[in-house]
């Protein structure tokens, strides 16, 4: 069958989320270590990397939890001052890979319906595309919010499906996860394209726990 959407995921396929994550935390170890956290910016910005990874990537106690390991508690002085310096800094490092913005017109012009599915919570993948001034590009978003499951579970590819009122195979799904994208699109019967992003995989590997 001719393809008539193209679903995406959304972090290290749409957008270079490692680079904003590594340097947001990195601004923010920097300005935590000015007012008084006891640690060096390199493995300051390990650890709370780790962190991240331990608690969830999105999560929303990972610099709380980083400082109760660093200092034994949580200092809301300290806190306040990484979260602001973490939340000023990612606008500067959010930005589209390369040729996305392109591909996006392309599919526009091609009359094809666009979406996204993402684990990501709602707020936060609005504000990235948001941010990147792309969000216009697509048609609709579905989020960990929208299913309350993450993608290898199906049902928010499955979501997606029902809203484009397509059948599987009339869908390419673009991801760079084998596991989280491929695997559960293929399975309800769409097509797949996977995205490598090696660059990113060596970004990443030095702030894996136990690297």
């Amino acid at each position: 069958m001719v393809i008539k959407a193209v679903l995406f995921d959304l972090d290290q396929t749409l957008i270079d989320f490692i680079t904003m994550k590594v340097e947001a935390c990195r601004s923010a170890i920097k300005a935590m270590i000015k007012v008084g956290l006891k640690i060096n910016e390199r493995d300051g910005l390990k650890k709370l990397m780790e962190t991240y990874f331990k608690c969830g990537i999105e999560s929303d106690i990972a610099f709380t939890k980083f400082l109760e390991g660093e200092m034994g508690k949580s200092d809301p002085d300290i806190l306040q001052t990484g979260i602001d310096a973490y939340v000023k800094t990612k606008p500067k490092f959010l930005k589209p890979y390369p040729y996305v913005l392109e591909t996006l017109e392309m599919l526009k012009f091609l009359d094809l319906k666009v979406g996204i599915v993402t684990d990501a919570p709602r707020v936060k993948a609005t504000r990235r595309l948001e941010a990147m001034n792309i969000i216009e590009f697509f048609d609709f978003i579905v989020t960990f919010d929208d299913t309350g499951v993450k993608k290898t579970e199906e049902l928010p590819m499955k979501l997606a499906i029902k809203k484009l009122n397509l059948y599987p195979e009339e869908i390419l799904f673009v991801g760079d996860s084998f596991e989280r994208d491929i695997k559960p699109a293929k399975k309800l019967g769409m097509k797949t394209l996977l995205v490598k992003r090696c660059d990113d995989l060596k970004k990443i590997k030095n702030f894996l726990p136990n690297s």
